[in-house]
Order: structure tokens, then C-alpha cells, then sequence
């Protein structure tokens, strides 16, 4: 990197909530936050919005009239964009860039106009303009009044990872100096979900008792970080994440992007990486650069609660770190996976433990004993194709 960069504001919706506060007590209790919902005609496991993320949601849309036919991710980045830039004190400014990520974009509104077609051969006026992936960045930096350059892109699940990287280079280019990223996702449709459940990953509510062993609590669904397990056990969740990037060490800066890495392993398979994960391999080190293994604290993992996918990536930190292991955890557990946000959801929990000099474990994998402050983070995510991104976040000192 050529110059670090500060984050000012990192602003979420998700099933843990939408307020730093209640998202930090949501991480310390040892509750799950997913529930039972119906797809066609069976029982799913799902980790929605909180009721008040939701509340706010729908006053959103109807609050004024174009909102009322644009799909839940948008409007979940809309909220989370505006609670950003008042966190970062960007009200008084318009001169700013914009980065919003989403794996799958406007799914809900999408399937429903194209039932809509099936049912009748026509597509509503709106269906195309309201579903494009642009939509969200579009609809953001109309909402904001934002002047500045506005990216939309999706690279599966470390989309919201890639979005911190681009607004890393344009900060770094000098091209603007201040640059609003993140992602959004609303996953929960039937559809979707049975995309999942074609690739036979996702967890099956009627088969906690297989994919858990007896000396762990039969009330976790989700088993993210648990490496023994036998069973894929993956939950997708919804969510938006945004935070403000600036250039260089501010002073109100909740933490420091140290270090950015990125790597693409050849596909073998359209969904799996390689058994030591070798994509991650590179990015860690990449984002570490000079500094020694011993100088990492943690790795908030991107570990989805599939039995490949956790292990290949465990294998990888295995193999960069030796005998020098930080401590390792994961949120997916918790909140399930958010596809595009997923990334940017393991930033906020890495900025929440370094502020909080407190390390949020995974109730199924037992590190080690933990021995001075939290300075140093990393963070993973990983898509479909094998395309890894890893952040290293340290405290603002």
C-alpha cells in the first residue's frame, strides 16, 4: 500500500442489530440469531434482520414514493450509508466516492417480476432499472447527494472485501479523498436458498443432532470454525455494511487498513478452493507484508459452516502462521453467511474487539491462551472461483 487508510465509520444492519451498541452486546452473549422459516412447505433455518432493522426498513419505504418499488438490498444500503456518513461527519461534504457490493443484487424484486412474466408475458415497466447491480450504488449516492464517482460490482462473497480494495486505490491514486464502501445482501428467498441447498451446503433444520458432536450445544445450527464436524452446516443471513475511508492516520479514526491482500486460484470446481486453501496463502501474506507472523493477533475467518470450506482455510493460516497461530474466530456461527457483506461484517467485528481490546471466540474451536492487547487483525473472505481478499486492520495509536 502506498499510504495506510483510515476507517471513520463503519455502520451495519443485520440480525444482530443496527446500533454499535447492540451489536457489540449481541457478540458478547453466546446466543445465535437464526430462526425457522417456511420454504416451499419446509422448514428453514435463515438469520434475518432484527426486528428493529426491519422496522426501519419499511419506514423507509414508505417514508416516499420511489422507494416503494426498489428491492430490500438497496434499501438496507441506504440506511446503513446515511448512519456512516454521520458517524464520519461527512454531512457538509458531496465530494466523496462510491463503492457498493452485492453477490446476487435485487434478488427478491427479480424472481417477482419474473414470475410476473410467466404469469402473464409481460415485464413491468420497472423491472429492468430496479434490478440492475448499479441499483444500489445509483440509489446511494442519489439519497446522499454525492458527486463523486459510484461503483457497483459483484465477485461473489468477497465482494465486500473487493470494495474496500477499490476505494483503497482510488484513495491511494489521489483521485478523491474520501471514498464510501460497502455491500449489501437480501438472500432470504426461496430461490435462492435453494440454490444452496442444489450445492448441498446449507444446513438442514431436522439434522442438528448429525452435524453436532456430543460435547458441543445442540442449539448451534450453524458450525462455523468447528473442524470435525461431518455435516455442512451453512445459514444465510441479510445484512448491508458501509464504512468511510481516508486517506492516511486521522485522529477520529476508528481503526487502520495496515496492509491488502488478494489472490485467484485456478477453478478445479465452480465452488470449492483448494485443500490448503492456497488463495488465502497469498492474500494473508500479501496484506502482512514485512511484518513477522507474531505481530498478527487474530484472524477473523470468512469459515461459512461447510466441512471443506472451514478446514481449507484453517489449513491455509496453519500453513502461513507454523507454530506462530493467532487466535482464530468467526461470526457465521452467529449471523449466518451474508454473501457480499460477509467481509465487511468480520471488519466491523475485528474494529469492535480492537477497540474493545476483547477477543470474540468461536463456541467450537479452543485457541490458545491469549497474552497482551489486540493490535493487529485479519480479516478473510473468499467467493466462488477462489477469489480471497485479506485486510489487515490494526488500532488507531
Amino acid at each position: 500500500m502506498k499510504e495506510k487508510i483510515s476507517i471513520t465509520a463503519i455502520s451495519s444492519l443485520s440480525p444482530l442489530g443496527e446500533t454499535t451498541h447492540e451489536i457489540w452486546n449481541a457478540y458478547l452473549n453466546n446466543d445465535h440469531y437464526f430462526s425457522l422459516m417456511k420454504e416451499n412447505g419446509h422448514k428453514v433455518w435463515v438469520a434475518p434482520l432484527s426486528k428493529s432493522a426491519k422496522l426501519n426498513v419499511e419506514t423507509l419505504r414508505k417514508s416516499d414514493q420511489k422507494y416503494k418499488k426498489l428491492d430490500d438490498s438497496v434499501l438496507f444500503a441506504i440506511l446503513a450509508s446515511r448512519k456512516a456518513i454521520e458517524q464520519a461527519g461527512w454531512q457538509n461534504t458531496s465530494n466523496f466516492g462510491i463503492n457498493m457490493g452485492s453477490s446476487r443484487g435485487a434478488t427478491k424484486l427479480f424472481e417477482e417480476y419474473h414470475q410476473e412474466f410467466l404469469n402473464t408475458g409481460i415485464a413491468s415497466t420497472l423491472s429492468s432499472p430496479t434490478t440492475t447491480l448499479g441499483n444500489i450504488s445509483s440509489w446511494v449516492s442519489h439519497d446522499l447527494g454525492a458527486i463523486g464517482p459510484e461503483i457497483s460490482h459483484s465477485i461473489t462473497c468477497s465482494t465486500g472485501l473487493h470494495s474496500l480494495l477499490n476505494g483503497v486505490a482510488w484513495l491511494n491514486s489521489g483521485m478523491v479523498n474520501k471514498f464510501l464502501i460497502g455491500a449489501s445482501e437480501a438472500p432470504l428467498t426461496n430461490f435462492t436458498i435453494a440454490q444452496m441447498k442444489a450445492l448441498k451446503i446449507y444446513a438442514k433444520a431436522e439434522a442438528r443432532k448429525e452435524i453436532t458432536g456430543k460435547e458441543l450445544d445442540k442449539e448451534f445450527p450453524c458450525q462455523a470454525l468447528y473442524l470435525e464436524k461431518e455435516a455442512n452446516s451453512m445459514i444465510l443471513g441479510e445484512a448491508a455494511t458501509v464504512a468511510c475511508l481516508e486517506p492516511g492516520k486521522v485522529s477520529n479514526a476508528l481503526a487502520v487498513i495496515e496492509g491488502v491482500g488478494y489472490a485467484t486460484e485456478i477453478l478445479k470446481h465452480n465452488t470449492s478452493i483448494s485443500t490448503n486453501a492456497e488463495c488465502f496463502q497469498k492474500s494473508m501474506k500479501m496484506a502482512m507484508g514485512p511484518l513477522a507472523l507474531t505481530d498478527i493477533d487474530a484472524v477473523v475467518m470468512h469459515a461459512p459452516g461447510t466441512v471443506k470450506g472451514d478446514l481449507s482455510e484453517y489449513n491455509a493460516i496453519k500453513t502461513v502462521f507454523g507454530g506462530s497461530m493467532p487466535l482464530l474466530t468467526t461470526n457465521k456461527w452467529k449471523l449466518g453467511h451474508t454473501f457480499a457483506t460477509s467481509g465487511l461484517l468480520n471488519l466491523e467485528l475485528a474494529i469492535l474487539m480492537l477497540r474493545h481490546d476483547t477477543f470474540i471466540p468461536s463456541p467450537f474451536f479452543k485457541n490458545r491462551v491469549r497474552k497482551g492487547k489486540l493490535k493487529r487483525v485479519l480479516i478473510n473472505a473468499v467467493g466462488f472461483g477462489g477469489n480471497a481478499v485479506s485486510i489487515l486492520l490494526s488500532k488507531n495509536e
